[in-house]
């Protein structure tokens, strides 16, 4: 009777085991598919980006604002306030806000990444959220540093101009903060789900 069993159950097993074995290769293929080795690569790049982006805006605003200061000195000395020494900083602290933004998200989407389920889905976001962090502070780094250049020389001379150039350079640091608010919304999104193999 043991022996009938085996012989009858035999073709069961083996049935089943092909089953589980397809199934097996089915859900590998679809963890290569969407979560691929490489899908961390595009987190990291987002991660360089937002920070190397913002740095090189941090970087052109601070020296564009103080080449604008240092050509403070070769005014006459009866036209230069002291208090407009201390009032010509704000540009370079505004650029400087710029490489903060980068490091923010730089952080949160190096903390994101996940060396065993990570999908193309959150990798893609998170490249996303890190070019539009470091393109968008790039951007008003360009701008504080233009705009702040001009506007310390001519503050300088004329100290009426101080207020329009504040809300000038206000306006343009606005830039980093709306790419640094959607960067944001955009790296919080990730499927890593469909990584887990049950």
């Amino acid at each position: 009777v043991d022996l009938l069993g085996a012989l009858f159950c035999q073709p069961r097993l083996a049935h089943d085991f092909d089953r589980h074995l397809a199934d097996a290769a089915a859900m590998s293929s679809a963890h290569e598919v969407y979560c691929p080795s490489y899908a961390s690569y595009f987190g990291f790049l987002g991660a360089a980006s937002a920070l190397v982006f913002g740095n090189m805006g941090a970087a052109y605003g601070t020296w564009k604002s103080a080449v604008g200061m240092a050509a403070m000195a070769k005014l006459p000395r009866h036209r230069v306030q002291p208090e407009m020494v201390i009032k010509s900083m704000l540009p370079v602290i505004m650029a400087g806000v710029c490489g903060i933004y980068g490091l923010i998200i730089a952080v949160i989407i190096a903390n994101g990444v996940d060396s065993e389920a990570y999908s193309l889905f959150t990798g893609y976001a998170h490249f996303a959220a890190g070019m539009a962090v470091g393109l968008s502070n790039l951007a008003s780094g360009l701008s504080i540093g233009m705009c702040g250049d001009i506007g310390v020389r001519d503050s300088a001379r004329q100290p009426k101009l101080y207020i329009g150039m504040v809300l000038i350079w206000s306006f343009a640091s606005a830039l980093g903060l709306y790419g640094l608010i959607v960067g944001l919304i955009i790296a919080v999104k990730n499927d890593n789900k469909i990584c887990e193999i049950n």
